[in-house]
């Protein structure tokens, strides 16, 4: 059966989508049947992929992910199911009790050799920084990392703050992995530096009915003391994706609100963006699935493994799935070429 995947073809308007069977993917550079290729996805799954097995599987399948980055892992017997039906070994960084233990996880078809949770109380918000070994073609070591930074983005100043924080502990952590191949994946809640959010969209799809967000905010403000002013900031605020000339305004306004602070950090010290190093032009959007509005969802690439990308794309579609019957967010694929590094080091 052929399988078709839609990649992300961005323009300034929006975005449009190109396709092409399994069997075509040679005309993008990396997606060539060739065991001297790696293929790793980063993808939130939201609160755990409950309901969405099926979906979930046709995306991470249509892809051939060789390792896959898992955020918003809450429901372990789903990755369980995921993992076997793809054919994959997991790890996660912990059981989850309920939908917001926020967990997150590596599937792979790479042996895992070697697995360790970092926790910093007070420090990781979601927790969990979990960090894998896994064995490459003649022993290589290719270590990975799957994390969840701060959301909260009405907090912005003290968002900004606190994943700041996170960052700067993240960067101690992945210190000892320096000088082999090492990559850093999952959702980091903020924007690259000189990339835009289009709030607009992001608007439309937080006011429509059909998400939980609207009925909260409104729950929110009818038991607020400051009823009357936040109901007439509502009402404006509403009015801003109806109109062409206020959504413009928003999204050219996006520096003021956009939640950016952390990632400068893994610029300044050498972690190739892998998308936005193959895509210069591309907007990349990842979040939320349905509209998407900004890119939030990464693949850093360490210094040593940089060198070997040959590819990476947004899915957005694949197998007749839709993105947004997955998931809230996109799922990143990144391709690299033969890894070369130290031969197998323990964690």
């Amino acid at each position: 059966m052929q399988r078709i995947i839609h990649l992300e073809h961005g323009c300034a308007e929006g975005l449009q989508y190109a396709h092409a069977s399994l069997s075509d993917l040679c005309t993008y550079p990396g997606w060539k049947g060739t065991s001297r290729m790696t293929r790793l996805l980063t993808y939130n799954i939201l609160t755990g992929g409950t309901g969405r097995l099926d979906q979930l599987a046709t995306m991470i399948g249509a892809t051939d992910a060789d390792v896959v980055g898992v955020v918003e892992a809450t429901n372990p017997a789903v990755i369980e199911k995921l993992a076997k039906r793809l054919g994959m070994d997991f790890r996660l960084s912990g059981q989850a009790t309920h939908e917001r233990d926020w967990q997150v996880g590596v599937m792979s078809r790479l042996p895992i050799v070697g697995v360790q949770v970092h926790t910093r109380p007070g420090i990781f918000t979601r927790k969990y920084l979990l960090e894998v070994a896994l064995e490459e073609a003649e022993g290589k070591l290719l270590t990975v990392f799957v994390i969840h930074l701060r959301a909260t983005f009405s907090q912005r100043a003290e968002s900004n703050r606190i994943r700041l924080g996170e960052m700067q502990e993240l960067l101690q952590i992945m210190a000892r992995r320096r000088g082999t191949p090492h990559l850093l994946m999952g959702d980091f809640n903020a924007i690259a530096p000189g990339e835009r959010l289009k709030g607009s969209a992001f608007l439309s799809y937080v006011l429509s009915p059909d998400q939980g967000y609207l009925r909260t905010y409104q729950e929110y403000i009818e038991h607020s003391k400051w009823k009357y002013a936040m109901r007439m900031s509502f009402r404006f605020i509403q009015a801003i994706p109806r109109s062409s000339f206020l959504s413009a305004l928003t999204d050219k306004a996006s520096p003021l609100y956009a939640p950016r602070a952390g990632i400068e950090l893994l610029h300044k010290a050498g972690y190739v963006d892998c998308y936005r190093h193959v895509n210069p032009s591309k907007p990349g959007f990842t979040c939320p699935a349905a509209a998407p509005a900004g890119r939030i969802d990464f693949i850093f690439a360490s210094q040593e493994l940089a060198p070997c990308l040959e590819a990476s794309h947004v899915v957005v579609k694949a197998g007749g799935v839709c993105g947004e019957e997955a998931s809230d967010h996109l799922p990143v694929c990144a391709t690299f070429k033969s890894i070369s590094g130290d031969s197998l080091m323990s964690i």
